[in-house]
């Protein structure tokens, strides 16, 4: 028989040399199929009908690889277990996550559904197996009988039996209705041992009349489904054990993989090999495309491809006489009367590891709708952190159900974003992961012999001191750093259900000048440190402020579960759950930014979010602005404006290519810092040290049809920084503190967002937008720039708009001078006034405004130029009062060369403007009252 070859594409990748179990599963209108492996902590959805083109939808929830996955029958339901020890239930195909239905304490190696998809066998390391009920998530019966892992599982097709198969070979069919076992096949599996990328698997044939097992000498061995009595083998071409198994869907033909790299298709009639293929790495998983004649595999090394038309024309298609098994309906599942609930009652639990001996008394049927559910269920586990999983009743905890709530379509809600650590990567078997990065450094962990080695890097090693690194018997899984020290903690673990926070300074006038502080009953969530102080959130959803010292300064109650928390210099922000999550799959987050030093709370609030998205950074720019960054790629800064308000300053939907996901790191007043990870992963590695990327903020505007997209952007986000800057004055000059460099400050921003309007009106009046244009010159702050864009529009031959342009100086003029009365009790200088009117394009004529307004400033000293700087400091005042006449001309020199920056400027100026200028700098000579009079653009 002449092999063949099957071309294979990556789904997952295997780092190194050594073996992943993967796993590859259709559904039951072959649309999708699902791959996962023990190496990758995803879990991928791809296109049944075009897996090459469409991208796979990716589900990252687990923390470490995914050795196990299981469809119910009418492919509703995906559950995956984990290295991490938990089981996770999905809707499917749109991969929506439900919850975590259950823990183990070691690694899941199996999952499978029944026929209605109402009971979940998990099983793994552990002593056990569960039955979960998937409709509440309790436990309904833990089997134990085996000595070692649990491999294998899988449900006869009627429901009734259950047959699990372990790593030493040994099988068990239990019958469910008993808790009981039918018969035992000891050691009639080869024996793998330890091993997670070699498993035994056993099927039952699609009638249920057959169990598939692997045999001892590279064959398959069927045993009967009542007796447990050998029937006969399928012997072949396999020149080592068989370590998978799958039945065509009408139960003609059987595949199996062997660790000799072979593929063989078996006809069961003739109990002989049909077809093979040999591949260049083990196959691990298989799966029948249930409405065709093709195979899908995967291998050790995450690739999958599918063997189409493998029987042959001229025999039966797999697809021809499927049995037709009816399990049991889907509202209808086992539970136990009161005599066996109270019996098993400390056996039901997640937590319980003592065995119970199988009784035999009556069981009854009830069915899923119940009266007494009561539907203000809490969907948020405080105390094991799973995000979306029921709260149980004190009867539920001790294995006393009073009714079954209603169906897991119609009970379930959308969850609870979990916590999460700011800068934090999820924690990889074997791989160096990050604790924390921020603008400042990491801190990363890698595992090593049962400890963890963590190391602390500065971006800038100026900054920050020398860190030795430091072996964590711990296991922190998050951290905090500045430029004082570092702040470690991690999940509670242990009998007493203990969390451990650690502080290490960096620097300190005395010796051990490390603390940690234990929390028994309650786990650390997020944690952050400041100048001078650590601050640690529990899942008691109490807030614990320390000193840097170790002293215990507040404990403070929050108004809900935490979301995660930042800190800077004094200030620390803290991000809550106000409810659940909304029918829009919308979360429902506050935010509340204290100052710790001064015992005040600065700013309150909500966040805002993408709907349907969820919250993936909180921090502080380098500024100082409060800001996040949701799932869907928009990054909001919260600005005083409005009395309160998210600006969206950055939109991932205008730069983003498709292959990358941005992990941000930190941003300033125009920058974005960030991580771009290839897609599908959504956290960089450790190794090699992931380059830091620089984006430009890129509001998400509306197209406009002015096609001045970029001045748009830039003038917004000029205006939001210069508002900042402008209220930070006001609170500085409230608290009697020196502001002149931040006036100045101020001051540069005011020339620059001017020049930004001035480009924006060229483009106006090249797009004929003159009402537009007339809006713009209202928004310039300083009067030279409003002069400067009468000149463009004049030498643009605008003259209807230059005219507008002048009747909008005139009235800022009037503004300032009635504004300056008070102040000054003398009329200015009549030609001071006259000059600042005059000074402006020849075909611009003097309007009797302007005659007005000269003749109310007659008597006045000066009038004030148009600037927003009202206090400025007496020896600054002294300086600008000093300037002399030579000065002047250099200043005017300066201000035509900066006019020819700007779009369609005008190369020179007619003799009647020089003539006008002049004058105007005969006037500017003299000692102005205004210190902020300054020439710009």
């Amino acid at each position: 028989m002449k092999s063949r070859t099957l071309k294979l594409r990556e789904a997952h990748k295997v780092g190194g040399s050594a073996a992943a179990f993967c796993s590859i599963l259709w559904d039951h209108k072959a649309e999708h199929f699902v791959t996962s492996s023990s190496s990758d902590p995803s879990i991928s959805v791809h296109d049944g009908l075009s897996p090459s083109s469409s991208p796979p939808t990716i589900l990252r929830h687990h923390q470490d690889g995914v050795t196990a996955l299981a469809l119910s029958q009418d492919s509703s339901f995906l559950a995956s277990g984990s290295i991490d020890h938990c089981v996770k239930l999905y809707k499917f195909p749109s991969g929506e996550f439900q919850t975590n239905i259950t823990r183990f304490t070691l690694p899941i190696r199996v999952l499978a559904f029944n026929g209605s998809g109402s009971l979940l066998a998990a099983a793994g390391d552990d002593e056990g197996i569960k039955l979960i009920n998937t409709i509440d998530g309790s436990i309904v019966r833990v089997l134990k009988g085996h000595k070692g892992p649990v491999t294998g599982l899988d449900f006869n097709p009627n429901g009734e039996l259950l047959a699990s198969l372990d790593s030493n070979g040994t099988v068990l069919c239990w019958e469910l209705q008993s808790g009981t076992v039918s018969y035992t096949l000891k050691g009639v599996a080869p024996d793998t041992g330890f091993s997670t990328s070699i498993v035994n698997i056993l099927r039952w044939s699609p009638d249920g009349r057959i169990l598939a097992v692997p045999g001892l000498r590279n064959d398959v061995v069927m045993y009967d489904r009542f007796t447990g009595e050998k029937l006969f083998a399928l012997r072949g071409d396999h020149l080592e054990s068989i370590c998978y198994i799958t039945w065509a869907p009408n139960g003609k033909y059987i595949a199996t993989s062997g660790l000799d790299k072979q593929v063989l298709l078996w006809d069961l009639d003739k109990k002989q090999d049909i077809d093979r293929q040999k591949f260049e790495e083990r196959i691990c998983c298989m799966a029948w495309k249930p409405n065709s004649n093709a195979l899908s595999v995967i291998d050790v090394r995450g690739k999958y491809g599918i063997w189409e038309s493998l029987v042959p024309s001229s025999m039966v298609a797999p697809t021809v006489g499927i049995p037709d098994i009816l399990p049991k309906k889907r509202n209808e599942i086992f539970t136990f009367d009161e005599e066996m609930e109270e019996e098993l009652s400390a056996s039901l639990n997640d937590d319980d590891v003592e065995s119970h001996q199988p009784s035999r008394k009556r069981i009854r049927r009830k069915t899923v709708i119940d009266d007494d559910v009561d539907p203000d269920e809490e969907f948020y586990d405080e105390g094991s952190s799973i995000p979306g999983y029921r709260k149980k009743s004190h009867k539920e905890k001790h294995g006393v159900r009073s009714g079954l709530p209603r169906n897991i379509a119609q009970s379930t809600k959308f969850k609870m974003q979990k916590p999460f650590q700011p800068g934090s990567t999820p924690p990889e078997q074997g791989k160096r992961t990050f604790l924390c990065y921020n603008m400042l450094g990491c801190i990363t962990t890698i595992e090593h012999e049962g400890n963890y080695r963590i190391e602390t890097d500065f971006h800038d090693t100026g900054r920050g001191p020398r860190v030795s690194s430091m072996i964590d018997i711990y296991g922190f899984t998050m951290a905090s750093i500045n430029e004082s020290g570092c702040v470690f903690a991690n999940p509670s673990k242990g009998d007493k259900n203990m969390s451990v926070l650690m502080y290490r300074p960096f620097r300190s006038w005395a010796s051990n000048s490390e603390w940690t502080m234990r929390f028994e009953g309650e786990e650390v969530k997020v944690v952050a440190n400041g100048s001078g102080w650590v601050a640690a959130i529990t899942s008691l959803n109490l807030l614990h402020i320390f000193s840097e010292g170790g002293l215990q300064k507040h404990v403070i109650s929050l108004d809900g579960p935490v979301v995660t928390a930042t800190g800077c210099q004094d200030q620390l922000a803290v991000v809550t759950h106000v409810s659940d999550c909304l029918p829009s799959n919308e979360q429902v987050m506050e935010f509340r930014v204290l100052n710790i030093c001064k015992m005040t709370q600065q700013l309150n609030g909500r966040v805002a979010l993408t709907p349907g998205s969820r919250l993936t950074w909180i921090g502080f720019s380098e500024e100082g602005s409060f800001s996040s960054f949701d799932s869907e790629g928009v990054l909001r800064v919260f600005s005083s404006q409005y009395g309160g308000s998210w600006i969206p300053v950055f939109s991932t939907t205008k730069v983003k290519k498709q292959e990358e996901n941005y992990w941000v790191v930190g941003l300033n007043t125009t920058s974005l810092y960030c991580i771009a990870c290839k897609h599908p992963e959504v956290f960089p590695q450790v190794t090699p040290k992931p380059i830091l990327s620089i984006l430009d903020f890129s509001l998400p505007l509306a197209s406009s049809d002015l096609g001045a997209a970029s001045l748009e952007n830039e003038f917004i986000l000029k205006q939001l920084r210069l508002y900042e800057t402008q209220r930070r004055v006001d609170d500085m000059a409230s608290a009697e503190v020196d502001t002149t460099a931040l006036e100045d400050e101020a001051f540069d921003l005011e020339v620059s967002q001017d020049r930004c309007i001035l480009r924006l009106i060229s483009s106006c009046c090249s797009s004929d937008k003159f009402v537009r244009a007339g809006e713009l010159m209202r928004l310039l702050s300083l009067e030279k720039s409003m002069r400067a864009a009468i000149t463009l529009v004049t030498k643009l031959k605008l003259p209807f708009l230059a005219e507008k342009f002048c009747s909008i100086l005139e009235e800022k003029l009037l503004e300032e001078a009635n504004e300056a009365t008070p102040n000054h009790p003398q009329n200015p200088s009549r030609e001071v006034v006259k000059s600042k009117v005059q000074n402006s394009p020849a075909p611009v004529q003097t309007s009797e405004n302007t005659e007005a307004i000269l003749k109310a400033s007659a008597s006045k000293p000066s009038a004030t130029t148009l600037v927003r700087k009202a206090k400025v400091s007496e020896g600054l005042k002294l300086g600008k009062e000093q300037i002399k006449r030579e000065e002047t001309d250099d200043v005017n020199k300066r201000e035509v060369k900066k006019l020819n920056l700007i779009k369609n400027p005008v190369n020179s100026v007619n003799n009647e403007d020089k003539g006008l200028r002049k004058e105007g700098n005969q006037e500017n000579a003299r000692p102005s009252s205004n210190p902020f009079l300054k020439s710009i653009v």
